[in-house]
C-alpha cells in the first residue's frame, strides 16, 4: 500500500468514526425526546426545545461528515501531477501536507503529515502550485520541495 493510499484510508477511518459518533448522538437525542414526550408537561418545553436544537445541530454535523465521505471517494491515489492537487502529498521545507480534507495531524511510518482541505487557507496557497514555489503562511516561509 502506498503512502497516499494509507493516508486516504486514515482519512476515511476518521470520517467514518465521526459519522458513527454523530449517528449515536442523534439516536440518544431521539430517545431523550421520546422519553420526554411520555412524561411531558408545560414546564418541560425549554428542555424539549434544547433537545430539538441539539438534534438539528447533530443532524447537520452528520450530513457534513457524510458529504466529506463522498468527497474523499473522489480522491484518486494513482494520479500523478507536477502541480499540487486533491490527493497530492506536498512536501515543504517546514512540514508535509496531504491535500484531502481537514483532518489535521496524521502520523504514519515515522513521518508526520497534515491532512488539509483544498478550501483551507494553506490549501489555497498550495493548490495548483509546482515544486519550488514559495509562499508565506503564519509568518513562516514555505518552499514546496516535492509533490507526490
Amino acid at each position: 500500500m502506498t503512502t497516499k493510499q494509507k493516508l486516504l484510508q486514515i482519512c476515511n477511518e476518521r470520517v467514518d468514526k465521526r459519522i458513527n459518533d454523530y449517528k449515536e448522538e442523534v439516536n440518544l437525542i431521539k430517545e431523550s425526546i421520546a422519553s420526554n414526550d411520555k412524561g411531558s408537561s408545560e414546564d418541560d418545553d425549554s428542555g424539549h426545545g434544547k433537545l430539538l436544537n441539539d438534534l438539528e445541530k447533530n443532524m447537520a454535523y452528520l450530513n457534513d461528515a457524510k458529504k466529506t465521505k463522498e468527497y474523499l471517494s473522489t480522491i484518486k491515489t494513482n494520479v500523478e501531477s507536477k502541480d499540487a492537487m486533491l490527493g497530492s502529498i506536498v512536501k515543504t521545507n517546514v512540514m508535509d501536507f496531504y491535500i484531502s480534507t481537514s483532518i489535521g495531524k496524521i502520523e504514519l511510518d515515522d513521518a508526520v503529515f497534515y491532512a488539509i482541505s483544498v478550501n483551507s487557507p494553506i490549501g489555497q496557497l498550495l493548490i495548483n502550485k509546482p515544486v519550488n514555489t514559495s509562499f508565506e503562511f503564519n509568518q513562516n516561509k514555505y518552499v514546496i520541495t516535492e509533490i507526490i
